[in-house]
């Protein structure tokens, strides 16, 4: 009997609402069937109507934690959500240069559906000078993109331009996320530094929740390239298990919902790969 398993590690924010950031993650992770680690940023109080109070520890804790899980744990790929302020963010921007070679997924969360705050102001800089130049890929939504590159990115053709900027920038690939652009798909492009790809998936009618979708995807892609897939098919399949996560949604309280937790491999089928654009 094989008793190794892949691990793969999340640096993030918790989620007291079960939904969004560590917690998220590690349900995906255990969908792919890896080992979840943990290196946790920032404590929230929360629910999928808001944020209500938030707690960060000192960064050297932080440090402490990533250094614990890389000295013991042979992680296959990392990911990073929340990193609520400037100081936590050099601390796993040194952390993960003193345990160079991972493959990262960096999740640049400054804002929460509902609003909230998730990124200090001044901790943008640090978050465009130490984390994105470490990243195999930058996963921004439209508002993330707009305050990464100071301009708006609303069309497709914006993010486009976007994606293709930010690995300019910064050397990484990056996803940059458009929501329902349309009201029958959920399209993103992908920037690999060779080439433009969209990727589609229908939307999900009438969803009971949609809240964590963003670390769910950057946890699944992570998980994906951690298994050994290349980075265009590690995010077509990120994409497919948000799209079943959405799809299988559950009440769990009077008013609270949740995304579902696929009970199997997630099937990259239902991702339409659109145009291609070469470099």
């Amino acid at each position: 009997m094989d008793r190794h398993q892949l691990a793969v590690l999340t640096v993030a924010g918790s989620d007291s609402g079960g939904n969004a950031g560590i917690q998220a993650d590690i349900r995906a992770f255990h969908v792919f069937g890896l080992h979840a680690c943990t290196v946790v940023t920032a404590l929230t109080a929360q629910n999928p109507y808001g944020v209500r109070a938030v707690m960060t520890p000192e960064p050297a804790f932080v440090a402490r934690q990533l250094d614990a899980v890389l000295e013991e744990y042979a992680i296959a790929a990392a990911k990073t959500g929340m990193l609520a302020n400037a100081g936590v963010i050099e601390a796993v921007a040194d952390g993960f240069k003193r345990h160079p070679g991972l493959r990262l997924v960096v999740d640049p969360v400054m804002v929460a559906t509902s609003g909230a705050k998730l990124l200090e102001d001044d901790a943008i800089g640090a978050m465009c000078s130490r984390m994105l130049p470490l990243a195999a890929l930058a996963t921004p939504n439209l508002p993330e993109a707009s305050v990464i590159l100071g301009r708006d990115v609303r069309t497709m053709e914006d993010m486009e331009s976007a994606a293709r900027e930010i690995h300019a920038r910064f050397g990484c690939a990056a996803l940059v996320k458009g929501g329902h652009h349309a009201d029958n798909v959920a399209s993103d492009v992908l920037f690999d530094g060779d080439r433009a790809i969209w990727l589609s998936t229908p939307a999900v009618e009438a969803p009971l929740s949609t809240h964590g979708t963003g670390c769910s995807l950057s946890a699944a892609i992570a998980a994906s390239l951690a298994k050994g897939r290349p980075l265009p098919e590690a995010v077509a399949e990120g994409k497919a298990y948000v799209y079943e996560a959405i799809r299988t949604g559950v009440r769990v309280g009077a008013r609270a919902t949740v995304l579902g937790t696929p009970s199997g491999p997630v099937d990259p089928a239902c991702v339409t790969l659109g145009r291609v654009t070469s470099l």
